[in-house]
């Protein structure tokens, strides 16, 4: 374990699986069809499901591919969240919320990077996507459990339609079709 794994490791606190799920159900129940906010669970389920995939891979082929469809999937969400989100928490005085979402998916994004490079099906490999894990885990709970919530009260009807466009086309802008590769290939069996 590296040594920013171990600080990672430290300061990003456990939240239990009940107390993930509440914070989820929350969230769903303050979304909207379509809004901004059900995008955004949306996206952190299929995150969830994507970084399974990675976990579940037998072959290292198959755990190289799944890292990159997870990869993609992770940028997009974090650079739609960067571009329209975060800098509409700083405008509704939530700064804090902003910094330490820009600096927990800075420090996710460094940390991807440093996974790319190990073996496949290896033990630092496995260590590391835990490590990776456990932030990603941590960084939704945070979001879904106050700091969309806040956003999403203290933003006006034209704003929560603007943030829905804006994410939805910074998300898309990235990701495009690239996420729906393995769906498509899945549906024309």
């Amino acid at each position: 374990m590296s040594i920013v794994d171990k600080v990672i490791a430290a300061v990003t606190p456990v939240e239990s699986d009940k107390d993930r799920a509440e914070a989820r159900a929350k969230a769903t129940t303050a979304a909207e069809d379509g809004d901004w906010l059900s995008l955004v669970l949306d996206h952190h389920i299929e995150l969830e499901d994507a970084l399974a995939t990675v976990e579940d891979a037998i072959t290292a082929d198959e755990q190289s591919e799944a890292l990159k469809e997870f990869a993609i999937l992770l940028t997009g969400h974090a650079i739609a969240e960067e571009g329209v989100l975060y800098p509409a928490l700083f405008a509704n005085s939530e700064t804090g919320h902003a910094d330490m979402g820009y600096s927990e998916q800075a420090m996710v994004k460094m940390q991807m990077a440093a996974l790319e490079k190990l073996e496949p099906l290896s033990e630092e490999f496995d260590d590391k996507l835990e490590h990776i894990k456990g932030a990603l885990l941590h960084h939704m709970y945070e979001e879904e459990g106050n700091w969309f919530l806040d956003l999403k009260e203290k933003s006006s009807p034209d704003e929560e339609e603007r943030l829905t466009a804006r994410y939805a086309e910074e998300f898309d802008r990235y990701v495009g079709d690239a996420g729906l590769v393995a769906e498509d290939e899945d549906h024309s069996e």
